[in-house]
């Protein structure tokens, strides 16, 4: 037997498991969760993030602007119109009181992620609550630290890319390259984030590597499906008529429950790949 017929064994195998645990660990239901949360997350997640970086050569918009590529448009100028009121209202003292509740508030999306990929392991949660919900807010951390240094990056680079093309006379050349670079760095950041919550997030003991496959499905995933979705509301799906003030909202709620739907399965196919190569209790 050849190795291209183990290799279409292979995946034919683990495409048969994925389909059955979408439907057994009630995947579009958590999917659903996931949404709710992350709706609930987004305007602490990102005030909190904005108040750090205040104390950078950064700006809100510069955050809005990193996501705004995947964002649906109407969804984007919900986002952009609250985000901006709420700082001009605070006068730039966001969350200096209640920042213990914001991270709280925050982490429920990540701590929603962790319970669902426990459940693509078949595994229980043994930590206690206190480490479950300290590892959901150190996940959160991470993912600012991740979209801070994602932001300086540019920043600073393209001055330092700008100076050296300069020198050599290429700066047309450098605005090219430079966007290319950008868009890559940007697929870059994203992996890395993926490729964390599958290795830290799960209650299961894992190396690096077992985590990439869900990591490299759910970047490429998230990114396509972020862009059709936007295509679609941007030309073809008109929610405001149907759903008038609200459609922003449903709009933003459609886009987490896709992106919860990317990174559950990502988790699942993480957990198929581990019980293949573990040959254990595989269905």
């Amino acid at each position: 037997m050849d190795s291209q017929t183990i290799d279409i064994k292979y995946f034919i195998a683990i495409l048969t498991r994925l389909f059955k645990r979408l439907n057994r660990h009630e995947v579009f239901g958590l999917s659903g969760e996931l949404a709710y949360f992350f709706l609930l997350s987004l305007f602490p997640f990102l005030l909190f993030l904005i108040t750090l970086v205040g104390y950078l050569p950064l700006s809100a918009e510069g955050i809005l602007d990193f996501i705004e590529p995947y964002a649906p448009e109407q969804g984007m100028a919900f986002i952009e119109e609250n985000v901006l009121y709420i700082i001009n209202q605070e006068n730039g003292q966001l969350l200096s009181i209640g920042i213990l509740v914001t991270i709280w508030s925050a982490s429920n999306g990540l701590n929603a992620i962790i319970r669902a990929f426990n459940r693509a392991y078949e595994v229980k949660e043994s930590r206690s609550y206190l480490v479950s919900r300290g590892m959901s807010i150190i996940l959160t951390f991470a993912m600012i630290f991740v979209i801070i240094i994602s932001l300086l990056l540019p920043v600073f680079g393209k001055q330092i890319g700008s100076f050296l093309f300069s020198v050599l006379g290429l700066s047309e050349i450098f605005v090219v390259l430079w966007e290319a670079i950008r868009w890559l760095l940007s697929t870059v950041i994203i992996c890395i984030v993926f490729t964390g919550l599958y290795f830290f997030a799960p209650n299961k003991k894992l190396k690096l590597s077992e985590s990439y496959p869900g990591a490299l499905f759910a970047t490429v995933g998230w990114i396509v499906v972020s862009y059709l979705f936007s295509y679609y509301v941007s030309n073809f799906g008109n929610y405001s008529a149907t759903y008038g003030s609200l459609g922003a909202v449903i709009i933003l709620l459609i886009w987490f429950y896709l992106t919860g739907l990317i990174i559950i399965i990502g988790g699942e196919i993480n957990a198929v790949i581990f019980k293949y190569h573990h040959r254990k209790s595989f269905h």
